[in-house]
């Protein structure tokens, strides 16, 4: 039976209360573990899913989460995610991507370009296993470079959070890793662009012809857009020049004209972060301070609505194999090449591990890519749930991979090769 306005609008805040609650309390577990924040919140999703919640009796995740409050929870989830790629945008050093990154290139070039290259093959050599689980609207292009985009993908913010948790700022393999993952996120978000485009679903123009106004619209917002707010935030006097507004506004403005065209509101945070001024080279503090805040206040959101679509009881036999292959990719194709890379560009055998180990982190940022993915068609909830799975393991294995690592990194001889003219990593994180 249908909800009213009065039971939905009670149902979304006695939701959004569960959900902030379970998030913080998960949260909490996850660091006494010696895990990232962002793993208590996604076993949060998992727990009050169908996975666990919703198999006890009376099905108490539809009580909490009527079908007629989700909608208006997954809009909530949508405005954290924009900020929170706006933050993640934010904290990209523009200036060591240009100038700094040769050994950090150097990674990020195979780390994202094996994984691709081997989900290509295995998905060409397994077409009729993996043309079960596609989405209704994944044509061949489109589900191959998603399924590209989901092993190769890296999670900067959680990775830029590790380093710091671990005290690996401002070390060669820190340095590296971050700077790094910067170039790969870049990069994996436009080939999901492209994929997207391609989808047909909810566009106006053929997918050439959206990418051709996505590109113009990158255009308008680096060579327009950047230089007029930066002079108007020069300005010693300047009216209206709180930063704080015209970022929120930049970032949501930003996704509503990529949402506009087909593609998903998180490029257009991502792109906003990227594009917003900084008068000082470093993001300013009460931009970002308030809007990460914001960010990982919705953020739980985000992982429930997610977790909503992940029911690990759900997988049957003929997902096992995809999962399988999947796995291996993800881990072998980023460890092995982010090593091999680290040690040609300077680094020593164990900044080099240190490395790899990082960058195979997912997190976050792999969830959101699923969810656009599975928003737009491009896979069904069955492959949806094992990339989930994937991107849960392979962010856990980072701690422990860490751990066996784990010695006096900044003790070790200095690299005598590009790494060393590597500069900055973003300044904060989730």
């Amino acid at each position: 039976m249908a909800l009213d306005g009065e039971a939905v609008t009670t149902a979304v805040l006695g939701g959004v209360g569960v959900i902030v609650v379970a998030s913080w309390l998960l949260g909490a577990v996850a660091r006494r573990l010696g895990q990232p924040t962002v793993v208590g919140h996604i076993v949060a999703g998992i727990v009050l899913g169908p996975t666990l919640l919703g198999r006890l009796p009376g099905d108490p995740t539809e009580h909490l989460f009527p079908a007629d409050a989700r909608p208006f929870l997954a809009v909530l989830s949508q405005v954290a995610i924009v900020i929170f790629m706006f933050v993640a945008g934010y904290e990209i050093d523009l200036r060591s991507l240009r100038a700094g990154g040769r050994g950090a290139a150097m990674v990020a070039v195979p780390a994202l370009a094996v994984p691709m290259g081997l989900t290509a093959g295995v998905v060409a050599l397994f077409h009729d296993a993996f043309a079960d689980l596609r989405g209704e609207h994944a044509g061949d292009r489109s589900f191959l470079l998603f399924m590209m985009v989901a092993t190769s993908i890296t999670a900067l913010p959680v990775l830029a959070a590790i380093v710091r948790e671990r005290g690996l700022a401002g070390t060669p393999a820190g340095t590296v890793a971050t700077t790094a993952a910067g170039f790969m996120d870049v990069a994996a978000w436009v080939v999901l662009a492209a994929a997207l485009a391609g989808t047909g679903h909810a566009t106006r123009w053929p997918w050439p012809v959206i990418l051709l106004l996505a590109a113009g619209f990158v255009a308008v917002m680096f060579l327009v857009v950047r230089p007029l707010l930066g002079r108007w935030l020069a300005r010693p006097a300047a009216l209206l020049a709180e930063q704080l507004p015209i970022a929120f506004g930049l970032a949501l403005g930003s996704a509503w004209v990529t949402a506009s065209l087909g593609l998903h509101p998180v490029f257009g945070g991502f792109l906003a972060g990227l594009a917003m001024p900084r008068p000082n080279g470093m993001p300013e503090p009460e931009v970002l301070r308030p809007m990460e805040q914001s960010a990982n206040l919705l953020l739980p959101l985000f992982f429930v609505t997610a977790g909503l679509s992940f029911d690990l009881g759900a997988l049957d036999r003929r997902a096992l194999p995809p999962l399988g292959l999947i796995l291996v990719i993800a881990v072998a194709g980023k460890l092995l090449p982010a090593y091999g890379a680290a040690r040609l560009a300077g680094l020593g055998r164990h900044p080099s591990a240190l490395v790899a180990a990082l960058v195979n982190t997912r997190g976050l940022t792999e969830l959101i890519a699923l969810n656009v993915g599975l928003a737009a068609g491009l896979v069904d909830a069955e492959l949806f749930t094992a990339l989930m799975l994937m991107a849960l393991l392979t962010t856990l294995m980072t701690g422990p991979l860490l751990a066996v690592l784990a010695r006096p990194e900044r003790s070790a001889p200095a690299p005598t090769a590009a790494p060393a003219d590597v500069e900055g990593t973003p300044r904060r994180s989730r």
